[in-house]
């Protein structure tokens, strides 16, 4: 993910692209109608510019040609590229082009295609002329400086959104809320587990179907097209980090309510950008 670009962090919010009715001087239009918002994006490189600290991509799917934002990194003309799920964002201007966009996706960097071409940006210098890795805090801060909102190279406030897309974090582990005063009972069933269980047991249960029963203590809505939902039940350890569950879903639970998720339990996700979970569950359906 980008968790509450990005989480508080890379986070993190989803736009949807809406169609072009008017493109102001200057401006560079996107023909897409449809949510890109949690999707990978292939194709051809048709053109390419760095600036801000990071890199345009104007790229030619099988289906359209987007504008994709990523941090900075070595890419040519006619290349083939792959870029990991982002989030759209809606006439974006950026003041050092002197361009609008009337949508950008702004993703945390490239996959390899077939071992060629630029690496994962996140990686290190190859020889290839791909740059350290830049943090989610760095592509957030470069974000708001094209946008004018703060002097490039300065240091952003802790929180401080990327547009309204992606926000400056530590990734996930500064996502984590603290440990509540609750106390939830397990839910009943054979694949039941409480918060504790889930990381106890997260290696044996990754890709299985499972529910647990917990508060709901933080909502982060419409990151990469879901709603990121953290559940605590009074398992787990404070001092671990295991007592609180991130689920994902298209459901909108209320703050404080209780809830049983089901879903599908993935240990060790990695989205990205300092984005890592030693268990979620997602795509999961939320009663009460």
């Amino acid at each position: 993910m980008f968790h509450a670009r990005l989480c508080t962090g890379l986070v993190l919010a989803a736009f949807c692209i809406a169609p072009v009715l008017f493109t102001a001087p200057g401006s560079i239009a996107a023909p897409a109608a449809t949510t890109l918002d949690g999707k990978t994006l292939k194709g051809k490189v048709l053109e390419t510019m760095n600036t801000g600290g990071y890199t345009y991509l104007q790229v030619k799917t099988p289906d359209q040609t987007v504008w994709i934002a990523i941090p900075e990194t070595k890419v040519e003309k006619g290349q083939q590229v792959v870029c990991k799920p982002g989030m759209t964002m809606t006439n974006f201007e950026s003041k050092t082009l002197g361009r609008t966009f009337d949508s950008i996706v702004f993703s945390s960097g490239l996959n390899d295609v077939n071992k060629t071409g630029p690496s994962n940006p996140h990686a290190t210098t190859t020889g290839m002329g791909e740059k350290p890795p830049m943090s989610a805090s760095g592509f957030a801060e470069a974000m708001q400086a094209e946008q004018g909102k703060i002097p490039a190279g300065s240091a952003m406030a802790g929180g401080a959104a990327m547009g309204g897309a992606m926000a400056a974090s530590g990734g996930s582990a500064n996502a984590i809320v603290p440990s509540k005063d609750v106390t939830v009972e397990k839910a009943k069933g054979d694949n039941a587990y409480t918060v504790g269980e889930c990381f106890n047991e997260g290696k044996k249960l990754n890709n299985k179907k499972i529910k647990v029963r917990g508060k709901v203590v933080k909502v982060s809505r419409m990151i990469m097209g879901k709603n990121w939902v953290h559940i605590q039940d009074g398992s787990g350890n404070p001092m671990e980090n295991t007592h609180d569950l991130v689920i994902t879903t298209m459901a909108e639970p209320a703050m404080n309510s209780l809830v049983l998720v089901e879903g599908t339990l993935h240990a060790d996700k990695d989205f990205g950008a300092g984005y890592k979970y030693k268990v979620i569950v997602e795509d999961a359906e939320i009663k009460n």
